[in-house]
């Protein structure tokens, strides 16, 4: 499983035009998932999400967690972060989910954080989409589970 989290000061997803999903101050997390992963990865990640210290303190320190500032979170599936380009010029997915198992892990991830008080907004499963954020830092990290 991989993720890509950007702090934002807001984001919002759009489907054919349409707002589907909006947050103000808190994480985008964009959420690829791999034929591996299981619900372990998921806890895993969507824990590091939620507790990851990366918003600053008094001292412009990195102190809080997203927990700790009480912010809001974004879910956006993206397969493509599964992309084996180490071959040739055009991406092999290969090693992405299939989609009934991938829906499965992105929904237990929203569904968990939501359990834990978070407010979540998500983008739609498999849908082309927008993502508009205006990228607070800016602050973007890359989380594996495969990561020792």
């Amino acid at each position: 499983m991989r993720g890509v989290i950007q702090r934002v000061a807001s984001a919002r997803v759009l489907v054919a035009g349409t707002p589907v999903g909006a947050i103000r101050s808190g994480l985008l997390l964009l959420l690829g998932v791999a034929r591996t992963d299981t619900e372990a990865h998921a806890n895993w990640l969507l824990d590091k999400v939620l507790d990851l210290r990366i918003f600053e303190d008094e001292q412009g320190k990195f102190a809080r967690s997203l927990r700790d500032v009480q912010g809001e979170l974004m879910v956006v599936s993206q397969f493509t972060l599964l992309a084996d380009t180490r071959k040739g010029r055009r991406p092999s997915f290969s090693d992405a989910a299939p989609p009934e198992q991938a829906v499965a892990l992105y929904e237990h991830v929203v569904a968990r954080a939501r359990d834990q008080g978070v407010m979540v907004a998500t983008g739609t499963f498999g849908a082309r989409m927008h993502v508009e954020l205006v990228n607070d830092g800016p602050v973007t990290i890359v989380l594996d589970t495969a990561a020792p």
